[in-house]
């Protein structure tokens, strides 16, 4: 017991009042092969958009790496954490996302909070002048956390609105400090994408930095998987080993001096201990796999497709959803849960989302599809859903 426990439980009941308490409930077994409570689960939620989570070269590689290197990096990069194994796999990440450099860091919500505030406050230091910062309002919390961290305020324009972005941009042509412009490539929730040639061309015509986030795009989209940004000079590339490559960690990709300046001044890199052996090696796998995955790439596009057909089919919303993120707008939060909770008695995983990561209103499933699903699993979820929403569950 603590003090303010009492507070805390006052907290929770509110939360489970208003349908918006989580909690953790494990999964065991594998890709293809989960279950809860004993029961077979068909997973539709995870991120392991092209199945690499539990691929034999990955799992290998990780395990060879941990003999060879150790369980842990022991220190932070700056003091003795810096492996070689760290070098071959930025080096070869670099090559990827065809950069002058690349950084490693421990996930994608740790190099969001740590690099935003260190980019954003490069204004003031060498202006001296806050940064002017331009972000998308269906940005991911890491990426709207690091701009509180940096004690700025964000001038948001309407989601993959860019004509909302220039008039906010020519809003603000004469004031001083330097201009950044904040965004996802793929974003989590809605499954659409953002124009980045149209992004990059306003930067270039504003002066702007532009900051994409392509953890939903990596290993997925672009040529051979490597991103949205691919071919459009995007200043700095943000993204995951944790979800189409199938491991864990994140990364910055960008010139050599962008990334020889983060290890200076960006705090979540610089006190951070080094992302281990393990991890490397299973990045170091994913990044030799991914690049050979375009009938991986294909199916998981055609499935999608296929998906979206069907629910609309049966009256669904998907939203502006183009890739292997398909929501099932749903609206009222206890709906949305019970809807989940129906469809998990039936074997399928099919998670609730809710506000505040969505909108007020928004509740909707989120389904994540990856390359092992097969249109008969489709259909088995489509035909599920319609079962379910015609028990007028409330």
């Amino acid at each position: 017991m603590t003090r303010f426990d009492p507070y805390f439980q006052q907290a929770l009941d509110d939360l489970t009042a208003r349908g918006l308490r989580r909690s953790l409930r494990p999964l065991s077994g594998r890709a293809g092969n989960f279950h809860r409570g004993g029961a077979p689960l068909l997973d539709f939620s995870s991120n392991d958009y092209l199945g690499l989570a539990f691929h034999p070269i990955l799992r290998d590689r990780a395990a060879d790496w941990a003999q060879r290197y150790g369980a842990g990096a022991r220190a932070s990069r700056l003091v003795s954490g810096t492996l070689e194994a760290h070098r071959q796999v930025e080096e070869k990440l670099a090559h990827f996302k065809q950069t002058e450099a690349a950084l490693i860091f421990a996930s994608g919500w740790q190099a969001n909070a740590a690099i935003v505030p260190a980019l954003l406050g490069l204004s003031k230091t060498q202006t001296g002048h806050p940064a002017l910062v331009f972000t998308d309002r269906l940005n991911h919390a890491s990426l709207h956390h690091g701009c509180a961290a940096a004690g700025v305020h964000q001038i948001r324009f309407r989601h993959n609105d860019l004509a909302h972005l220039e008039e906010q941009l020519v809003r603000r042509a004469d004031l001083p400090g330097l201009r950044f412009i904040l965004t996802e490539s793929v974003f989590s929730m809605d499954g659409d994408r953002a124009d980045i040639a149209a992004l990059q061309a306003l930067a270039d015509r504003y002066n702007a930095f532009l900051y994409l986030d392509e953890a939903h795009a990596t290993g997925v989209l672009g040529p051979e998987g490597r991103g949205l940004s691919c071919g459009h000079g995007v200043d700095l590339v943000m993204g995951t080993f944790s979800k189409a490559l199938g491991g864990m960690g994140a990364y910055v990709a960008g010139s050599r001096a962008l990334c020889d300046w983060l290890v200076n001044v960006c705090s979540g890199f610089i006190y951070s201990t080094a992302p281990s052996p393990p991890m490397l090696g299973a990045m170091d796998a994913a990044l030799d796999i991914v690049p050979g995955m375009d009938a991986e790439r294909a199916a998981l596009r055609a499935r999608a497709q296929f998906l979206r057909a069907k629910l609309h089919e049966d009256g669904w919303g998907t939203g502006p959803s183009s890739t292997q993120i398909v929501p099932v707008m749903i609206g009222e939060t206890q709906r949305a849960l019970a809807i989940a909770t129906a469809l998990e008695a039936r074997g399928m995983l099919a998670i609730a989302i809710r506000p505040p990561t969505v909108p007020q209103g928004g509740a909707r499933l989120r389904l994540a599809l990856n390359a092992t699903h097969h249109e008969s699993d489709i259909e088995k979820l489509v035909r599920n859903i319609a079962a379910v929403s015609r028990e007028k569950i409330s």
